[in-house]
């Protein structure tokens, strides 16, 4: 047990530094609702806040990749 919240919160605090504020956002909302995930699921609440964080992550940046990608598209279309 303690070694599973050693590695969680070595997780959290290198996310902590290496998140910026852009991708804040998406971490903070997938901790929390990981964190409670994970407390309900067998008082794992460090664990899955974690896991919520990178997924949050990610979700961010998929949807502003997305959202770039259609504003290229529309200027592109412009010009010709």
């Amino acid at each position: 047990m303690k070694t599973t919240l050693f590695v969680a919160s070595a997780v959290a605090a290198l996310m902590m530094v290496t998140t910026s504020a852009a991708s804040a956002k998406g971490c903070i909302k997938g901790a929390i609702v990981g964190g409670v995930a994970g407390h309900y699921a067998g008082h794992h609440g460090m664990l899955g806040a974690a896991a919520g964080c990178l997924y949050g992550r990610h979700h961010a940046k998929e949807q502003t990749r997305q959202q770039e990608q259609q504003q290229n598209q529309g200027n592109a279309q412009g010009r010709i």
